[in-house]
């Protein structure tokens, strides 16, 4: 599989056949020791691909358990101890290799340790290849919150195989697809366009459908890399759907990161016909394809409360005021929007009687 190189800030993005480019980044860096950050289906599925690959000797693997309620500051600890203890310097490499869980917590932990070492993300899902792959953001929850505590720092490099998707179940790739969704609905209608040809996601084209998501994203980040104003617009679904994610694991009904972005997008496309001038027609293109996909999860009105304390703490917010990207048209996003509890709870009804 050909590569395809994208240029983003100081580093590249190599899409397809780049596991061999691990030689030449560590030629380049001559790292004093060469660490990977694995969970346990990471290490099974994908560390064997990675070592059939590259003719590296890895100085130790460390392993982490899976899964967003891992992503921790105790789980950071265990990784900066196994740093420490494997004698990590400052001239050390680490690799992360996984989804968005590892590429978030990896480059956070390296970001950090001793003032910061070089790391290459290695994302194996198709939601971190599209979306935690680029822009620099690292990060972990706390206080269960998303994401609240966290730095901007870019990686040495970004190594994308589309053929790690084979790894997953179809569940999994099915919520990576709803980042692609988002980057056309917000940026780029004929993206949009492309995703509403498809209905069975075993028939995609996914290293192009990857580089395209990813031109769109490189080109907001590019205009705002610290998300002071553009960048806001990859929030879309995310106010409502963050909080779904949240409330659903401590409902012990978890979702995946894009089934819960899905829900989002549905509520705040909602919110869009209601605070902008999306249109009804338009809101009926997005919903019919996105329960296509996604179908409709069962969320109860006894959790509206607790998903609306939720975005309360969101740190998008400001003026105490809830923070929404909503849409104008497909194709475009509005940034600061804001909606009251009531129009959040007749969102989420909207999205509940479907």
């Amino acid at each position: 599989m050909a590569q395809k190189k994208i240029n983003v800030q100081d580093y590249q993005i190599n899409v397809g056949d780049s596991l061999s480019e691990l030689a030449s980044i560590c030629g380049r860096l001559e790292p004093t020791r060469i660490f990977v950050l694995v969970d346990e289906m990471t290490e099974k599925f994908c560390l064997p691909h990675l070592q059939d690959k590259v003719d590296i000797s890895f100085d130790s693997i460390i392993t982490i358990p899976s899964g967003e309620k891992n992503k921790t500051l105790p789980t950071c600890e265990k990784i900066w101890r196994r740093l420490f203890n494997l004698n990590a310097d400052r001239k050390s490499l680490l690799i992360n290799l996984g989804g968005g869980v590892i590429g978030d917590m990896g480059g956070f932990c390296a970001s950090t340790y001793m003032r910061g070492i070089p790391f290459v993300q290695v994302p194996t899902t198709l939601l971190s290849q599209v979306d935690a792959s680029i822009g620099g953001k690292l990060g972990i929850d706390y206080y269960e919150l998303k994401n609240s505590i966290g730095l901007f720092c870019n990686p040495v490099s970004v190594l994308i195989d589309p053929t790690f998707l084979e790894t997953l179940s179809p569940r999994e790739v099915r919520s990576g697809y709803a980042e692609i969704i988002k980057h056309g609905l917000i940026y780029d209608r004929k993206l949009w366009e492309i995703c509403t040809q498809i209905t069975d996601l075993k028939s995609a084209d996914w290293k192009e459908l990857i580089v395209q998501s990813l031109l769109v994203k490189k080109e907001i980040v590019d205009h705002d890399p610290r998300e002071k104003g553009l960048r806001k617009i990859l929030n879309f679904g995310h106010t409502i759907g963050h909080a779904v994610e949240s409330v659903m694991m401590e409902d012990d009904r978890p979702l995946l990161h894009g089934e819960a972005i899905a829900v989002g997008m549905l509520a705040e496309g909602y919110l869009s016909s209601i605070k902008n001038s999306f249109s009804v027609e338009e809101l009926q293109l997005l919903t019919e394809y996105i329960l296509e996909i996604y179908g409709r999860k069962e969320i109860g009105t006894e959790l509206y409360n607790n998903m609306f304390n939720k975005m309360l703490h969101d740190k998008k917010n400001e003026n105490q005021e809830i923070n929404f990207s909503l849409l104008k048209k497909i194709g475009k996003a509005e940034i600061n929007q804001t909606a009251d509890k009531e129009q959040i709870r007749e969102s989420l009804s909207f999205y509940s009687n479907l």
